[in-house]
């Protein structure tokens, strides 16, 4: 599904990440690990376009991501939440996730312009429609009219995910979606990356709870001052002595 290849992103002095390589499978959990200021927050802006890496290649399926437009990397299915739960306060629930709906406009003008001035938009019903889905996937449904700014932390996650599921993507990138959780709420999380890998879309996770990820990964990347030091399976990476050194507290 994508494959990275030699990526680097430098800020002055600082090398967040140095030539870092790995591939991600389709229909996959693809977790990823590491210390704070490990770079897995600059990879996730280079895969989206909202960074662009200095050097190396970044590939969806066939098609080349390096150096485009985050816009344009959504209308391509890839879809990620924010570590800081961003939502557009003076907006709804729903209005939010429907924001989150990505449309090739020259399909659509037709039934934008001629529809009469008290009609909802063909488009608009299949976005509202869409969001709805999205809400009850992630327990939100109940929630749709209430103003975003009254959210609770956890919420807005919540709603953050529904958001990026709202057109159907091929991959979803969250970042750190069970940050500030307590226990409860990070099952409820673990139970909707599980739901959302049924559908056939594929998922990489950043989170600090390494617990959950050897949960619910399939595989596992660790990344370490920039460089990814290990890979594989949750049983092997939990026991790779570089990985216990470097993030786990070995002693």
């Amino acid at each position: 599904m994508l494959s990275i290849r030699g990526v680097s992103k430098s800020f002055g002095a600082l090398r967040a990440l140095k030539a870092v390589s790995f591939d991600i499978e389709k229909e996959r959990v693809h977790g990823i690990i590491g210390p704070n200021g490990s770079g897995k927050t600059t990879l996730f802006n280079c895969i989206t376009g909202h960074l662009v890496p200095e050097g190396g290649t970044i590939h969806l399926e066939s098609e080349v991501l390096t150096g485009l437009k985050p816009h344009v990397i959504a209308g391509m299915g890839v879809r990620r939440t924010f570590q800081g739960g961003k939502l557009v306060s003076n907006l709804t629930v729903l209005e939010n996730v429907m924001a989150g709906s990505y449309r090739f406009r020259s399909r659509d003008l037709y039934d934008i312009f001629l529809r009469l001035p008290f009609r909802r938009s063909r488009i608009e019903q299949e976005i509202e429609e869409a969001a709805r889905e999205a809400l009850a996937l992630v327990g939100m449904e109940k929630d749709a009219d209430r103003w975003a700014v009254d959210l609770v932390w956890a919420e807005r996650q919540f709603v953050q995910i529904a958001r990026a599921l709202v057109s159907k993507p091929r991959l979803v990138l969250l970042d750190e979606p069970n940050s500030g959780m307590g226990s409860q709420d990070t099952e409820r999380i673990e139970d909707i990356i599980g739901r959302i890998r049924e559908m056939g879309i594929t998922v990489v996770v950043i989170s600090h709870d390494v617990k959950m990820l050897m949960n619910l990964s399939d595989w596992v990347t660790v990344l370490n001052f920039g460089e990814n030091i290990a890979a594989g399976v949750p049983e092997e990476v939990q026991n790779n002595p570089m990985v216990l050194e470097a993030y786990l507290g070995a002693e």
